[in-house]
């Protein structure tokens, strides 16, 4: 695996906006307890967690002149074990770490065990692939929401994970609609179920347009229930989706984004 190598800034950079993700990454006592088991000098505790982390790995192989620490704290982080008690973190962690690792040819495994990988893409193929994808959504005319997903980090190794954080944003947008805090297939009845439902595509005026919302209430729980039901996250982390199935989920993730934009919510009597 190299312990003795280094990795560059942006690959530190990385990992540590990986791990610190404000809504899937680490918390600030974990940080604190981990780096101290990496045996990682906490060099500034007292900023955000990201920038945290990255302080603290950067000195540590400045210091070093090797990645060993930086490793070993990975390897500590991704233990399964850690996660007994809220075990739907392990998942988007894993995706989230193993998206910043792929450049550097490494890997967590569901097993927690971090593994030499295949270096999928290079950064400039990784960026290739992003603005392909993009120049074909835009042809397509798909929603401004979702070109924001058409980024190198996100289709470096695999197209996946530009499909699943568009999902998170078609989420995102029913809960600012709504003000509720539900996710999921919950979020999807309590926004869009209902007599009347909370927010409403259409009049509601008969039951052409009754079947309308019904259906449209199932589209979006079907593409929930693809990419955000965590219990199945492990497999479908690897499932090696092509750009043909990537534009044509972002292009359903638009169609969901354009109907929730024109969504009224009813009067309630």
């Amino acid at each position: 695996m190299g312990d003795d190598s280094t990795f560059s800034l942006s690959q530190i950079e990385a990992i540590a906006n990986s791990l610190g993700d404000t809504a899937d990454g680490l918390t600030g006592t974990e940080i604190e307890l981990l780096l101290a088991n990496a045996r990682i000098n906490d060099v500034s505790p007292g900023i955000t967690k990201r920038k945290r982390l990255l302080n603290a790995l950067v000195n540590s192989q400045n210091q070093l002149g090797h990645r060993k620490h930086i490793l070993a704290f990975i390897r500590f982080a991704m233990k399964p074990e850690r996660y007994v008690r809220s075990p739907d973190r392990f998942e988007p962690v894993r995706a989230n770490l193993n998206r910043a690792l792929v450049f550097a040819g490494l890997q967590v495994e569901e097993s927690g065990e971090l593994v030499s990988s295949e270096r999928v893409s290079t950064l400039s193929d990784a960026i290739r692939r992003a603005n392909d994808l993009r120049s074909d959504l835009t042809a397509r005319g798909v929603h401004p929401d979702i070109l924001a997903f058409c980024r190198a980090e996100l289709v470096g190794d695999n197209y996946f994970h530009a499909v699943l954080e568009a999902t998170k944003s078609v989420a995102a947008k029913l809960r600012d609609k709504t003000g509720l805090t539900d996710d999921g297939a919950a979020l999807v009845d309590r926004a869009l179920g209902g007599n009347p439902p909370m927010l409403a595509i259409n009049a509601l005026a008969d039951e052409s347009q009754l079947s309308e919302q019904r259906g449209f209430a199932n589209l979006v729980k079907g593409v929930f229930g693809m990419f955000r039901n965590t219990t199945a996250h492990a497999p479908r982390v690897l499932w090696r989706m092509t750009r043909s199935d990537a534009e044509d989920l972002l292009s359903v993730a638009s169609l969901i984004h354009r109907r929730l934009d024109s969504a009224v919510m009813p009067a309630r009597v």
